[in-house]
């Protein structure tokens, strides 16, 4: 039992070294401009090593962008919790998911990378994954306690996940991306503002 403890915590450490060496690498040279090599070399690691945790550069890249993923859900629910009610909870998610965007990692990463390979179809489904059963439900919340205008969650949940992809593209995209980030605080509030509508009594 030992020695598999040993064995498990060794392909855990060898693990987590080369998704470690891999988020620096892609997001200082981008998907195409990282070579596996390099990785494992950086890594101090054996090809064999790799493959025996991933099966290319794609899957590798995968497990690189999944942490990535869960690490920006992890931090909006975060700064979602320390918010009073289900809609400022939202907003302050949102505002901190395009915060994080100006990280270059998330930049290259999530949103310039992760289209490009996986595929704007497949991207889209695994960052929903992420993000839109925790935004119904906090619509879902605010509509029960009437703070929101009582309408389709489904809906609205999809408009603000797009609106804030847009939002995150924009600010990924722009030369000056700090600048960009100012511009986009202000529209997002508003529209958020324009998307709750008239709140009426919950029933």
């Amino acid at each position: 039992m030992a020695v598999k403890s040993r064995q498990a915590q060794h392909s855990a450490s060898t693990r987590a070294a080369l998704l470690r060496i891999a988020r620096r690498l892609f997001a200082e040279h981008g998907y195409t401009g990282t070579a596996t090599e390099e990785v494992v070399r950086r890594a101090h690691l054996t090809r064999g090593a790799l493959y025996h945790h991933f099966r290319d550069k794609k899957d590798l890249f995968m497990a690189v962008l999944d942490e990535e993923q869960k690490k920006l859900a992890a931090k909006a629910m975060e700064v979602a919790a320390t918010q009073p009610d289900p809609w400022s909870a939202m907003v302050a998610s949102a505002n901190a998911f395009l915060d994080a965007c100006l990280d270059h990692a998330v930049q290259q990463i999530v949103l310039i990378d992760g289209p490009a390979v996986l595929g704007l179809e497949q991207w889209r489904e695994k960052d929903q994954s992420y993000y839109l059963a925790n935004t119904k439900a906090a619509i879902e919340s605010a509509i029960a306690m009437g703070l929101v205008e009582r309408q389709s969650v489904d809906a609205l949940a999809h408009i603000i996940f797009g609106a804030l992809n847009e939002a995150a593209m924009l600010i990924a995209n722009a030369d000056d991306k700090v600048a960009a980030r100012r511009e986009v605080r202000g529209v997002v509030e508003r529209l958020f503002e324009g998307l709750r509508g008239k709140p009426r009594p919950a029933a």
